[in-house]
């Protein structure tokens, strides 16, 4: 779904700040289409991949395989969801209501979760360190 991101909200970032890692972001998923003759190259260069690659997405929980020590004591996680939500728009292309309205599922989802997945949920905005 496309919320209609523009070049300039693709670029805002960089212009307000002037140091950026990269000085260009996606508002949505179309963005990779809309502005290709930009994103393209940069993309390919920050990857190290040519032209001619293809991202494969393969959602098999099954394959995962960690590399941390099961006896590690892990006392919290910090789960980062950037860009993975149709019908909302990224970073540059998202209105605060809409992020609300995505802390709101999000948060719906993972007060869900039970048994060794369950947590305590801490929003952005309002909570403070213990």
């Amino acid at each position: 779904v496309s919320t209609q991101s523009t070049g300039d909200q693709a670029i805002a970032c960089a212009v307000q700040f002037d140091n950026q890692h990269c000085g260009i972001y996606a508002g949505d998923a179309d963005s990779y289409k809309d502005f290709a003759l930009v994103f393209d190259p940069i993309i390919q260069e920050y990857h190290g991949i040519g032209g001619d690659a293809t991202h494969n997405s393969d959602m098999d929980v099954s394959k995962i395989r960690g590399t941390i020590n099961p006896a590690a004591p892990v006392h919290s996680t910090r789960i980062r969801v950037g860009r993975s939500f149709n019908g909302f728009g990224l970073s540059p292309g998202i209105t605060r209501e809409q992020r609300l309205e995505l802390e709101g599922l999000l948060k719906n989802a993972l007060e869900s979760l039970g048994g060794e997945l369950s947590g305590n949920y801490y929003p952005c905005w309002g909570w403070t360190r213990a």
